[in-house]
Protein backbone atom coordinates (compact mmCIF):
# COMPACT_ATOMS: atom_id res chain seq x y z
CA UNK A 1 0.00 0.00 0.00
CA UNK A 2 2.91 2.13 0.63
CA UNK A 3 4.23 1.26 -2.40
CA UNK A 4 1.55 2.40 -4.26
CA UNK A 5 1.19 5.85 -2.71
CA UNK A 6 4.80 6.32 -3.49
CA UNK A 7 4.59 5.63 -6.87
CA UNK A 8 1.34 7.88 -7.58
CA UNK A 9 3.44 10.92 -5.94
CA UNK A 10 6.00 10.38 -8.29
CA UNK A 11 3.60 10.22 -10.88
CA UNK A 12 2.14 13.61 -10.15
CA UNK A 13 5.64 15.61 -9.64
CA UNK A 14 6.52 14.31 -12.68
CA UNK A 15 3.99 15.99 -14.49
CA UNK A 16 3.77 18.98 -12.49
CA UNK A 17 7.28 19.34 -13.98
CA UNK A 18 6.10 18.82 -17.73
CA UNK A 19 3.75 20.93 -17.51
CA UNK A 20 6.16 23.68 -15.83
CA UNK A 21 8.51 23.36 -18.71
CA UNK A 22 5.77 24.06 -21.46
CA UNK A 23 5.16 26.79 -19.34
CA UNK A 24 8.82 28.22 -19.47
CA UNK A 25 9.05 28.18 -23.33
CA UNK A 26 5.36 29.41 -24.05
CA UNK A 27 4.21 32.65 -22.72
CA UNK A 28 2.79 32.39 -18.97
CA UNK A 29 -0.17 34.75 -19.86
CA UNK A 30 -1.76 32.42 -22.60
CA UNK A 31 -2.86 29.29 -22.11
CA UNK A 32 -1.05 26.15 -22.15
CA UNK A 33 -0.62 24.47 -25.47
CA UNK A 34 1.38 21.43 -26.70
CA UNK A 35 5.03 22.02 -26.68
CA UNK A 36 6.88 22.74 -30.75
CA UNK A 37 10.13 22.74 -30.77
CA UNK A 38 12.48 25.23 -32.45
CA UNK A 39 13.49 24.51 -35.54
CA UNK A 40 16.53 25.98 -38.08
CA UNK A 41 17.38 26.27 -41.76
CA UNK A 42 20.68 27.98 -42.38
CA UNK A 43 21.58 28.85 -45.91
CA UNK A 44 24.80 30.38 -47.65
CA UNK A 45 24.30 32.63 -51.14
CA UNK A 46 27.27 32.01 -53.02
CA UNK A 47 28.42 28.75 -51.26
CA UNK A 48 31.71 29.20 -53.08
CA UNK A 49 33.65 32.64 -53.77
CA UNK A 50 36.21 33.47 -56.01
CA UNK A 51 38.64 35.84 -54.64
CA UNK A 52 42.71 36.82 -54.23
CA UNK A 53 44.51 38.77 -52.27
CA UNK A 54 44.31 42.04 -53.72
CA UNK A 55 41.22 41.64 -55.75
CA UNK A 56 39.02 45.06 -55.41
CA UNK A 57 35.63 45.53 -53.59
CA UNK A 58 34.08 43.33 -50.72
CA UNK A 59 33.67 39.58 -51.04
CA UNK A 60 29.91 39.31 -49.53
CA UNK A 61 27.74 36.41 -48.51
CA UNK A 62 24.48 36.40 -47.68
CA UNK A 63 23.44 34.27 -44.90
CA UNK A 64 19.47 33.55 -44.79
CA UNK A 65 18.52 31.55 -41.73
CA UNK A 66 14.42 29.74 -41.52
CA UNK A 67 13.21 28.88 -38.46
CA UNK A 68 10.06 28.34 -36.39
CA UNK A 69 9.31 29.02 -32.97
CA UNK A 70 6.60 28.33 -30.25
CA UNK A 71 4.12 31.57 -30.89
CA UNK A 72 4.10 34.58 -28.57
CA UNK A 73 7.86 34.56 -28.23
CA UNK A 74 10.80 36.69 -29.82
CA UNK A 75 13.71 34.63 -31.36
CA UNK A 76 16.86 35.93 -30.70
CA UNK A 77 19.67 35.32 -33.04
CA UNK A 78 23.57 34.57 -32.11
CA UNK A 79 26.38 35.13 -34.73
CA UNK A 80 30.00 34.41 -34.78
CA UNK A 81 32.26 33.28 -37.92
CA UNK A 82 35.55 30.96 -38.23
CA UNK A 83 36.54 34.37 -40.89
CA UNK A 84 35.31 37.43 -41.70
CA UNK A 85 32.75 39.70 -40.28
CA UNK A 86 29.02 39.54 -39.58
CA UNK A 87 27.27 42.50 -41.15
CA UNK A 88 23.66 43.24 -39.68
CA UNK A 89 21.63 41.82 -37.03
CA UNK A 90 18.63 39.10 -37.34
CA UNK A 91 17.82 36.24 -39.49
CA UNK A 92 19.20 37.70 -42.60
CA UNK A 93 22.57 39.10 -42.86
CA UNK A 94 25.62 39.47 -44.68
CA UNK A 95 29.46 38.28 -43.95
CA UNK A 96 32.01 39.92 -45.34
CA UNK A 97 35.30 37.31 -46.25
CA UNK A 98 37.52 40.21 -48.01
CA UNK A 99 40.90 39.51 -47.33
CA UNK A 100 40.73 35.94 -46.55
CA UNK A 101 43.15 32.95 -48.14
CA UNK A 102 41.63 30.34 -49.94
CA UNK A 103 40.11 27.71 -47.61
CA UNK A 104 36.86 26.69 -45.76
CA UNK A 105 35.06 28.75 -43.54
CA UNK A 106 31.77 28.24 -41.24
CA UNK A 107 29.04 30.54 -39.98
CA UNK A 108 27.24 29.32 -36.70
CA UNK A 109 24.31 30.38 -35.69
CA UNK A 110 22.32 30.01 -32.05
CA UNK A 111 18.71 31.16 -31.93
CA UNK A 112 16.73 30.79 -28.77
CA UNK A 113 13.42 32.35 -27.29
CA UNK A 114 14.59 33.35 -23.98
CA UNK A 115 14.82 30.31 -22.15
CA UNK A 116 17.92 28.64 -21.01
CA UNK A 117 16.65 25.11 -21.39
CA UNK A 118 17.54 23.03 -24.16
CA UNK A 119 14.14 22.70 -25.71
CA UNK A 120 14.20 26.21 -26.72
CA UNK A 121 17.42 26.48 -27.70
CA UNK A 122 18.64 25.19 -32.05
CA UNK A 123 22.37 25.72 -33.09
CA UNK A 124 23.26 25.22 -37.08
CA UNK A 125 26.52 26.06 -39.09
CA UNK A 126 27.27 27.03 -43.08
CA UNK A 127 30.37 26.39 -45.05
CA UNK A 128 31.86 28.85 -47.51
CA UNK A 129 34.44 28.11 -49.64
CA UNK A 130 37.08 30.57 -50.95
CA UNK A 131 39.31 29.70 -53.99
CA UNK A 132 41.32 31.79 -56.01
CA UNK A 133 41.65 31.37 -59.49
CA UNK A 134 45.16 32.77 -61.33
CA UNK A 135 44.84 35.64 -63.42
CA UNK A 136 44.94 34.14 -66.90
CA UNK A 137 47.35 35.78 -69.64
CA UNK A 138 46.01 37.88 -72.19
CA UNK A 139 46.78 37.20 -76.26
CA UNK A 140 49.89 38.99 -77.25
CA UNK A 141 51.13 39.87 -79.80
CA UNK A 142 53.85 42.14 -81.40
CA UNK A 143 53.13 44.06 -84.82
CA UNK A 144 56.52 43.98 -86.61
CA UNK A 145 58.00 46.42 -88.72
CA UNK A 146 56.97 46.45 -92.49
CA UNK A 147 59.59 48.52 -93.67
CA UNK A 148 63.00 49.09 -93.18
CA UNK A 149 65.78 51.16 -93.70
CA UNK A 150 69.20 51.11 -92.93
CA UNK A 151 70.38 53.22 -90.28
CA UNK A 152 66.69 54.66 -89.47
CA UNK A 153 64.40 54.04 -86.27
CA UNK A 154 61.86 51.57 -86.47
CA UNK A 155 58.87 50.87 -84.13
CA UNK A 156 57.61 48.12 -82.56
CA UNK A 157 54.23 47.58 -81.02
CA UNK A 158 52.04 45.08 -79.00
CA UNK A 159 48.77 44.29 -79.20
CA UNK A 160 46.74 42.59 -76.42
CA UNK A 161 43.52 41.08 -75.83
CA UNK A 162 40.99 38.89 -73.39
CA UNK A 163 42.80 37.27 -69.99
CA UNK A 164 41.61 38.64 -66.57
CA UNK A 165 40.56 41.83 -65.99
CA UNK A 166 41.49 42.52 -62.59
CA UNK A 167 45.25 42.68 -63.30
CA UNK A 168 47.20 45.91 -62.87
CA UNK A 169 49.68 45.36 -65.60
CA UNK A 170 52.94 46.52 -66.72
CA UNK A 171 55.12 46.41 -69.54
CA UNK A 172 58.63 45.80 -70.39
CA UNK A 173 60.29 45.73 -73.76
CA UNK A 174 64.10 43.98 -74.61
CA UNK A 175 65.78 43.98 -77.58
CA UNK A 176 68.61 41.85 -78.99
CA UNK A 177 70.63 45.07 -80.51
CA UNK A 178 70.23 48.38 -80.86
CA UNK A 179 68.33 50.69 -78.62
CA UNK A 180 65.26 51.60 -77.01
CA UNK A 181 64.78 55.80 -77.88
CA UNK A 182 61.42 55.78 -77.34
CA UNK A 183 58.60 54.30 -75.47
CA UNK A 184 59.93 51.59 -72.81
CA UNK A 185 56.78 50.74 -70.50
CA UNK A 186 54.33 51.27 -72.97
CA UNK A 187 52.72 49.04 -75.63
CA UNK A 188 54.76 50.76 -78.75
CA UNK A 189 58.43 51.34 -78.21
CA UNK A 190 61.35 52.72 -80.95
CA UNK A 191 64.21 51.41 -81.63
CA UNK A 192 68.05 53.10 -82.99
CA UNK A 193 69.51 50.87 -85.57
CA UNK A 194 72.58 52.61 -86.52
CA UNK A 195 75.23 50.36 -87.45
CA UNK A 196 73.56 47.24 -87.45
CA UNK A 197 73.46 46.65 -91.42
CA UNK A 198 72.88 42.94 -91.86
CA UNK A 199 72.15 42.08 -88.36
CA UNK A 200 68.71 40.77 -87.01
CA UNK A 201 67.09 42.48 -83.88
CA UNK A 202 64.93 40.15 -82.05
CA UNK A 203 62.06 42.25 -79.74
CA UNK A 204 60.81 40.67 -76.82
CA UNK A 205 57.48 42.56 -75.22
CA UNK A 206 56.50 41.19 -71.66
CA UNK A 207 53.27 41.73 -69.19
CA UNK A 208 54.17 41.59 -65.47
CA UNK A 209 51.26 40.95 -63.11
CA UNK A 210 51.02 37.40 -64.29
CA UNK A 211 52.06 34.22 -62.46
CA UNK A 212 52.72 32.99 -66.11
CA UNK A 213 54.99 34.03 -68.87
CA UNK A 214 52.93 36.81 -71.02
CA UNK A 215 55.23 37.52 -73.65
CA UNK A 216 55.84 37.81 -77.17
CA UNK A 217 58.65 37.79 -79.52
CA UNK A 218 59.55 39.70 -83.11
CA UNK A 219 62.40 39.29 -85.37
CA UNK A 220 63.45 42.03 -87.67
CA UNK A 221 66.55 41.75 -90.46
CA UNK A 222 67.95 45.23 -90.72
CA UNK A 223 69.22 44.96 -94.71
CA UNK A 224 72.43 46.00 -96.13
CA UNK A 225 72.83 49.26 -97.32
CA UNK A 226 71.61 48.82 -101.38
CA UNK A 227 74.73 48.57 -104.03
CA UNK A 228 74.77 51.77 -106.12
CA UNK A 229 77.01 52.81 -109.21
CA UNK A 230 79.32 55.32 -108.41
CA UNK A 231 80.71 57.73 -111.04
CA UNK A 232 84.42 57.59 -111.05
CA UNK A 233 85.55 60.45 -112.86
CA UNK A 234 84.30 62.77 -116.04
CA UNK A 235 86.17 64.55 -119.02
CA UNK A 236 86.10 66.45 -121.60
CA UNK A 237 87.94 66.14 -125.29
CA UNK A 238 91.60 66.09 -123.61
CA UNK A 239 94.98 65.85 -124.23
CA UNK A 240 95.70 61.73 -124.44
CA UNK A 241 98.16 61.86 -121.88
CA UNK A 242 96.21 63.38 -119.44
CA UNK A 243 93.35 60.79 -120.49
CA UNK A 244 95.91 58.17 -119.68
CA UNK A 245 96.63 59.59 -116.16
CA UNK A 246 92.77 59.59 -115.42
CA UNK A 247 92.38 55.72 -116.82
CA UNK A 248 95.44 54.85 -114.51
CA UNK A 249 93.18 55.78 -112.04
CA UNK A 250 90.30 54.14 -112.97
CA UNK A 251 92.28 51.19 -113.49
CA UNK A 252 93.93 50.85 -109.67
CA UNK A 253 89.72 51.11 -108.05
CA UNK A 254 88.84 48.27 -110.54
CA UNK A 255 91.77 46.23 -109.30
CA UNK A 256 91.14 46.72 -105.89
CA UNK A 257 87.81 46.22 -106.06
CA UNK A 258 87.79 42.66 -108.61
CA UNK A 259 84.32 42.31 -108.61
CA UNK A 260 83.12 45.50 -109.85
CA UNK A 261 82.25 46.48 -113.37
CA UNK A 262 84.05 49.46 -115.54
CA UNK A 263 81.25 51.03 -117.66
CA UNK A 264 82.25 53.99 -120.04
CA UNK A 265 80.02 56.11 -121.50
CA UNK A 266 81.22 58.29 -124.28
CA UNK A 267 78.89 61.21 -125.46
CA UNK A 268 80.02 62.20 -129.04
CA UNK A 269 80.25 66.24 -129.73
CA UNK A 270 77.85 67.66 -132.58
CA UNK A 271 80.67 67.82 -134.88
CA UNK A 272 82.76 64.33 -134.16
CA UNK A 273 79.11 62.48 -134.27
CA UNK A 274 78.92 58.57 -134.02
CA UNK A 275 83.03 58.15 -135.49
CA UNK A 276 84.51 60.05 -133.23
CA UNK A 277 82.66 58.61 -130.16
CA UNK A 278 83.62 55.11 -131.21
CA UNK A 279 87.33 56.53 -131.78
CA UNK A 280 87.49 57.11 -128.25
CA UNK A 281 85.58 54.16 -126.54
CA UNK A 282 87.99 52.05 -128.72
CA UNK A 283 91.21 53.85 -127.24
CA UNK A 284 89.67 53.82 -123.85
CA UNK A 285 89.16 50.02 -124.31
CA UNK A 286 92.52 49.16 -125.50
CA UNK A 287 94.23 51.17 -122.97
CA UNK A 288 92.69 49.23 -120.13
CA UNK A 289 93.11 46.07 -121.70
CA UNK A 290 96.62 45.84 -122.88
CA UNK A 291 98.61 48.48 -120.77
CA UNK A 292 96.26 48.10 -117.54
CA UNK A 293 95.61 44.13 -117.76
CA UNK A 294 92.31 44.27 -116.91
CA UNK A 295 89.37 41.68 -118.10
CA UNK A 296 87.83 43.30 -120.60
CA UNK A 297 84.73 41.54 -119.63
CA UNK A 298 84.87 43.56 -116.84
CA UNK A 299 84.34 47.09 -118.90
CA UNK A 300 81.13 47.77 -120.72
CA UNK A 301 81.18 50.67 -123.09
CA UNK A 302 77.71 53.13 -124.09
CA UNK A 303 77.71 55.58 -126.84
CA UNK A 304 75.26 58.45 -125.26
CA UNK A 305 73.62 61.34 -126.93
CA UNK A 306 75.08 63.90 -128.80
CA UNK A 307 75.99 66.72 -126.35
CA UNK A 308 77.73 70.31 -127.44
CA UNK A 309 81.55 69.12 -126.78
CA UNK A 310 82.80 64.92 -126.41
CA UNK A 311 82.45 64.39 -122.68
CA UNK A 312 83.68 60.68 -121.02
CA UNK A 313 81.75 59.24 -117.81
CA UNK A 314 84.05 56.56 -116.09
CA UNK A 315 81.54 54.38 -113.25
CA UNK A 316 82.37 52.05 -111.32
CA UNK A 317 79.35 49.37 -110.41
CA UNK A 318 78.99 46.47 -107.81
CA UNK A 319 78.50 43.46 -109.63
CA UNK A 320 75.10 42.73 -111.24
CA UNK A 321 74.18 46.19 -110.48
CA UNK A 322 74.07 48.89 -113.72
CA UNK A 323 74.22 52.87 -113.64
CA UNK A 324 70.60 54.71 -112.72
CA UNK A 325 70.69 57.64 -115.17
Amino acid sequence: MLRLRAFTGLLSLALICLFATIALCQNPKTEPVAFTPLTLNLSADPAVLTICQGDPGPAIVRLNAQGTATVGNPVRYSWRTSGGQIEGEGPNVTWNLSGLTPGYYKAFLEINNGSTREECQVFSTSTVVVRCVPPVCPNVSIVCPDRVIVDEPITFSANLSGGSGNVTATYNWTVSAGRIIEGQGTSAIKVDTKGLAGETIKATFSVAGYPKDCSAVCLVRIPLPKSTCRKFDEFPNIQRNDEKARLDNFAVELQNDPASTAYVYVYPGTRGGAVEAQRRTSRIVDYLVNSRQLDAQRIVTIVGSPRAELMVELWLCPQGVTPTR
